[in-house]
């Protein structure tokens, strides 16, 4: 039996961080704990004032079950998490500079995220924060320090339905009208959003968030904000509470913030781009230009996200609503290819400058989680790394009707995952075991749902 000794697990948050924080915000009451799951939802519990320094102190219990949950909350037994392990508690810990409050609360609270480790201060192996943190160390290990950036793309939509019960797109705050067209860039769409942008800013100033530009993107109310890059847990941390927050704001003036990776059939989905480089320990690009061209390590970096894309595609689409993202001349990629300056691809290198040259990971939708998607990210570029591969010719148009065509399904995705050795190396064992077991578990309860529109079409014909 594991004994609970409430060892304090290297590198956790340490008490003086909330002592500061309580004594800089006397106004706040209450605390988020907020622990990531393996769909990237955000679970915990809220707590008062006072509860908050003992956590800092010796952590909280939590179920390990809760990261046995599927998307819509329900206990999956596949996993090994709830009643084969007795529903046993496991022990979270706050992470190192997640405190923040949350300014669009009243009366105000603040957040804290969670870590969940065993009871003896090791990983918990089903927590995905901790299959990034161990990915990014193995890296530095080696001499390389990750460098990750994500984009967010995402949908602003109006709360209430049409009559056919369909999402719609919002209403612009300083007009009330709905966008037209398609406005891609579109300078007016961001003005008329005025009030929700300003509060989106002043929170995430509040937070510390790293947030800079905002887009107009390719369909009526989606938008796009970008990070600035970071450390590889702290670029993960910094998606996931801009999601928070964009959800939080969004609900305040009237409207739903969609992570959906395609909310409208025949109008663009919403990727999560993922731009990465490795540094020396003293912050030297290594993916940077060698004598005008691009950097071996670079290539052979691009080479492993290619080879590997195929079986890590679950992890860059996880749900069924993921696969409708997939499509011939659109902005998501359908086959592993690469190519400078060029969208069409799966692997793109950005214009820029050749000192700060780096890759852009293009087929992860927003709905995946960016833990799993980075550590999977980091391990096929480790992996090209090692066996110094080369990723062939550049792709300078839209590579349509090759043979390596991507998995057409999320059946297909399930499958090829689970009999992947990269992937289970990627996650680890543990992560790549309950996965799976999620995902089968989400498969099955849609495989057996009977649509609208089947019924529409076979109901009085066949």
């Amino acid at each position: 039996m594991t004994r609970d000794t409430a060892a304090r697990p290297q590198g956790v948050a340490d008490i003086a961080e909330a002592e500061a924080f309580l004594a800089a915000h006397p106004e706040i009451g209450a605390f988020d704990l907020v622990l990531i799951d393996i769909n990237g939802i955000a679970r915990g519990k809220i707590i008062r004032r006072h509860e908050l320094l003992p956590i800092f102190r010796s952590g909280r219990h939590l179920p390990g079950s809760i990261l046995g949950l599927d998307v819509c909350g329900e206990d999956v037994e596949e996993t090994g998490l709830v009643w084969s392990d007795g529903d046993a508690d496991r022990r979270a810990w706050p992470v190192s500079d997640s405190l923040v409050p949350l300014p669009w609360t009243d009366p105000p609270r603040g957040e804290v995220r969670l870590a969940l480790y065993e009871l003896d201060g090791t990983p918990m192996a089903a927590d995905p924060r901790h299959a990034l943190a161990r990915r990014d160390a193995m890296l530095k290990a080696e001499g390389f320090h990750p460098v990750l950036a994500y984009e967010l793309e995402f949908y602003l939509l109006d709360r209430e339905r049409d009559a056919a019960g369909n999402f719609q797109p919002l209403r612009l705050p300083l007009t009330g009208e709905r966008p037209e067209g398609i406005q891609v860039y579109g300078v007016s769409e961001l003005d008329r959003l005025e009030p929700f942008i300003d509060a989106v800013y002043s929170a995430a100033e509040a937070q510390g968030l790293p947030v800079e530009t905002m887009i107009s993107e390719y369909a009526q109310g989606q938008f796009e904000l970008t990070l600035h890059h970071g450390k590889a847990l702290r670029a993960a941390d910094d998606l996931v509470m801009l999601k928070r927050l964009l959800r939080a704001i969004a609900v305040r003036h009237g409207m739903l913030a969609c992570f959906m990776a395609k909310p409208f059939a025949g109008r663009a989905g919403s990727g999560m781009h993922v731009h990465a480089s490795l540094t020396d320990e003293a912050g030297e690009n290594l993916f940077a230009d060698r004598g005008g061209e691009l950097s071996p390590l670079l290539t052979q970096a691009v080479a492993g996200l290619l080879e590997t894309m195929e079986e890590s595609m679950l992890v860059f689409a996880p749900h069924l609503n993921s696969w409708r993202r997939f499509s011939a001349q659109s902005y998501a990629p359908t086959t592993p290819t690469w190519g400078t300056n060029n969208r069409s691809v799966a692997v793109r290198i950005p214009a820029g400058s050749g000192a700060g040259r780096h890759l852009e990971q293009r087929a992860a939708g927003i709905d995946a989680n960016p833990y799993l998607v980075g550590a999977t990210v980091l391990a096929a570029m480790q992996r090209g790394i090692a066996a110094k591969v080369d990723p062939g010719p550049q792709t300078t148009a839209y590579a349509e009707g090759r043979d390596d065509q991507l998995q057409p399904d999320w059946r297909s995705a399930i499958q090829t995952a689970a009999a992947s050795a990269f992937l289970k190396e990627a996650l680890g064992e543990r992560m790549h075991f309950v996965l799976l077991a999620l995902k089968r578990a989400e498969y099955r309860r849609f495989a057996t749902e009977i649509t609208a529109l089947e019924r529409a079409i076979y109901g009085e014909v066949v």
